[in-house]
């Protein structure tokens, strides 16, 4: 008797990111893509947030293999996270392993993990219950792939992020004769990007930047500063294109884009002609009117090299009237207001700034309505099931899936960590694994508790009170409390609310002496207890308070 085949999502439902994909057949475990998420605003302190993979790391010796679609942080940033905790193969396309080869180097794990670099086209053994044959789509980076998956109940198909680009830079167009051909065969599901699902038609080329980043180069007398996703490495050589035709010189900065560039230099996906690339250092003895920048930052990101231009914190770059600043990238959800406010301080710093609102220099790498049906008209699939995406993205998918003539029952929209469980004949979800998130603070990639996240909310909300006490060890106070206070009230201008809250942390010391209490945790607790109901009277404010006793 055939055994369900499991497909669980650790991420990438219900949200744009981390996108990470559990198939599960008999005693093989399959993974694909393995992405970080963008921090939400109040996440203070965190610099990315991965998968909870625990579900993965109680069944490592079942994790057979993982592969990864293309070389985007949503799905590939949280690898070396990962690969710290499990041990399987990792297959990849040439750029997507690079990529993935400099984090892995970064984090100490490139002698540990296997890393087998693929192509389109091939064919490949995961456990005993999977063959994976990996499909050319078009997307906004090079080498992306999608992946069908052989099992023994049936065919599945895993999309990745893909597009149709009949006119694509480089790779040659999405392949329509193979995923033709697996249709005809039957394809038991897919599992198809949700992204763009919300415009209709079809996404543009990327060869329109190219000519809108033409008209920009022409007849300017301006420094010219251009943004986008280092991963984009299509975009980035049409940037150096016009900037070799209008004889500019071209300097990098950011440390991704650095390493992207130089990555698809190395590896032949970027050609850039000889004399143009000029180091960073070196601009200040260049005509401006003759130098392109090609820099992070499009996302707003407060570390990247974009962001410290427009706040004057860039060491070889001061942004003024005499700068053309293109964003040649649009906001991904969640990051629209840090986007604004770095292009508010480019225009007040003078510059002229170009970005997708004013004039078409960016073009998504996700299939729009048509190109979305187009997928599922070629491999006619028996079950469908909208991934990466928003909850409302995955319902207007299913929508769409059911104006294609697909029966509702055969559809299934799913939330991170749910089980799904499939035969030839039935799609079903059958309980859950431990899903969510894991909030990375720097290098430690244990997580950050909820306790942690929740003092860090308190005290960007309300401040914080620290009451200084020495005392002596039989509970009596030696010296006048001591208030110190952060974040909560500007000290020299309210003297009667600090004069107020010595004497209520007093009278809670008198009340432990009256009452015999000798714990410090109890004095503690009291003083805090009493102070927080006052300052909330009075200020109608919670701020953390922390009693701190000096024992003398």
């Amino acid at each position: 008797m055939a055994q369900k085949l499991k497909i669980m999502a650790l991420g990438g439902l219900d949200e744009i990111g981390k996108n990470l994909y559990v198939y599960e057949y008999g005693k093989d475990i399959l993974v694909v893509d393995c992405g970080m998420g963008f921090p939400d605003e109040d996440m203070y302190g965190i610099d990315t947030v991965v998968p909870d993979v625990t579900y993965l790391v109680q069944n490592k010796d079942r994790v057979r293999g993982m592969v990864l679609t293309h070389g985007h942080e949503d799905h590939i940033g949280a690898v070396p996270y990962v690969m710290s905790r499990i041990d399987c193969p990792i297959y990849a396309t040439r750029l997507t392993a690079g990529l993935v080869r400099l984090k892995l180097e970064e984090h100490g794990l490139a002698d540990r993990v296997k890393l087998v670099t693929c192509s389109a086209g091939d064919t490949f053994k995961v456990g005993s219950a999977f063959t994976c044959e990996l499909i050319h789509v078009n997307h906004s980076i090079a080498d992306s792939v999608a992946v069908a998956i052989k099992t023994p109940i049936g065919t599945l198909i895993h999309t990745g992020d893909f597009k149709i680009d009949l006119t694509p830079i480089e790779g040659g167009v999405f392949d329509f004769h193979r995923f033709a051909e697996l249709g005809k065969e039957g394809v038991l599901a897919l599992l198809s990007d949700s992204t763009n699902v919300e415009r209709p038609g079809y996404s543009d080329s990327e060869r329109h930047v190219g000519e809108s980043m033409e008209r920009l180069f022409r007849g300017c007398d301006k420094r010219i500063i251009v943004t986008t996703f280092a991963s984009n490495v299509h975009r980035i050589q049409q940037i150096v294109n016009c900037a070799a035709k209008y004889k500019r010189k071209v300097c990098v900065t950011g440390r991704s884009m650095e390493n992207v560039i130089r990555l698809a230099v190395e590896e032949g996906y970027l050609t850039v002609p000889k004399d143009v690339l000029v180091d960073i250092n070196h601009i200040n003895s260049l005509n401006p009117a003759k130098v392109v920048i090609i820099t992070t930052g499009s996302q707003g990101e407060n570390m990247s090299a974009l962001y410290r231009m427009a706040f004057s914190e860039h060491r070889q770059v001061k942004i003024g009237a005499g700068d053309r600043v293109i964003i040649s990238a649009s906001a991904i959800p969640g990051n629209e207001r840090t986007v604004t406010r770095v292009i508010d301080e480019l225009f007040s710093k003078g510059a002229e700034v170009i970005y997708d609102r004013s004039i078409d220099i960016h073009v998504s790498g996700h299939a729009c309505q048509q190109e979305q049906k187009t997928m599922l008209a070629l491999t006619k699939p028996r079950f469908f099931i909208p991934v990466h995406g928003e909850h409302r993205m995955l319902c207007r998918h299913r929508d769409l899936a059911e104006e294609m003539g697909m029966r509702p029952a055969d559809i299934m929209i799913a939330g991170i960590g749910d089980v799904i469980e499939l035969t030839a004949k039935r799609i079903t979800k059958n309980g859950t694994v431990p899903s969510g998130r894991v909030l990375v603070d720097g290098t430690d990639d244990s997580g950050v508790e909820n306790a942690v996240m929740r003092d860090r909310q308190h005290l960007a909300q309300d401040g914080m009170v620290v009451v200084v006490m020495t005392m002596s060890q039989d509970g009596e106070l030696l010296a006048e409390p001591e208030i110190i206070t952060r974040g909560f009230v500007y000290v020299r201008d309210n003297a009667e609310l600090m004069e107020e809250m010595r004497r209520v942390v007093y009278e809670s010391i008198l009340s432990c002496q009256r009452a015999r209490i000798n714990d410090w945790a109890e004095i503690k607790g009291r003083i805090k207890s009493q102070l927080s109901g006052y300052l909330y009277k009075v200020t109608r404010r919670s701020p953390m308070i922390l009693p701190v006793i000096t024992e003398v």
